[in-house]
């Protein structure tokens, strides 16, 4: 990481690791040491309670998938999977996940493939793309990538928990992730294509034939 970047991590956890006295007055407290169990493997770090989980996750642990986006968990762009239910970790402090297993956008395609052998009592290899990361990928639905880590964790909870959606119901757990280059549509198509995927349906054979200079196609 460029030398701003350590600096900038540095800064972030000397305020979290200093608290306000009866006084009013800052103080540096001792960082605890926390135990996290991110992507199937346990990771002790040094860090103080109230610090934001995605700080330790792209900080100490130097993961890319969870982005800064809002600050606020309005935007999406920082979600990660916390016992299969997709949180915030902007505003999610690392004391309320311990204990508790965390899934990055990295750690997806192992995740999906642990689901498969606990579902059909099969050994299962890792594959290289969780369905709906090869969704986004094949309907072309990524434009400048910001908002995706969010938009895929929460179509990946969200196909683990109802795995044929309706449009509507893909809609409704769709929301509250912000794409600021508006590519919701394809958004939608790559659900559904990831949904009839993880069912076994034959993607090609069922594919609409669309004329690639027709304005369906560009959705």
């Amino acid at each position: 990481m460029p030398q701003t970047g350590r600096l900038v991590r540095k800064q972030i956890h000397v305020f979290y690791r200093c608290q306000s006295d009866k006084r009013g007055k800052l103080s540096a407290t001792v960082p605890d040491k926390i135990n996290l169990r991110v992507n199937d493997r346990l990771h002790s770090v040094d860090a103080a309670p109230n610090t934001p989980l995605l700080y330790v996750l792209s900080g100490d642990l130097q993961l890319q998938g969870p982005r800064f986006g809002c600050g606020l968990a309005q935007c999406g762009s920082c979600s990660v999977l916390a016992d299969g239910s997709e949180i915030r970790s902007c505003v999610t402090p690392i004391s309320a996940v311990q204990g508790k297993s965390i899934i990055t956008l990295e750690g997806l395609p192992a995740w999906y493939a642990k689901q498969k052998k606990t579902n059909h009592a099969r050994s299962a290899s890792n594959p290289p793309f969780h369905p709906v990361q090869q969704a986004m990928i094949d309907e072309q639905a990524v434009q400048c990538g910001y908002c995706f880590n969010g938009m895929i964790i929460q179509a990946a909870e969200l196909l683990s928990k109802t795995p044929q959606p309706t449009e509507a119901e893909i809609r409704a757990a769709m929301n509250g992730h912000l794409c600021r280059c508006g590519s919701y549509p394809r958004v939608i198509k790559a659900i559904q294509r990831a949904s009839r995927a993880m069912a076994g349906v034959n993607i090609a054979a069922n594919a609409e034939n669309l004329d690639p200079a027709s304005p369906e196609s560009r959705r």
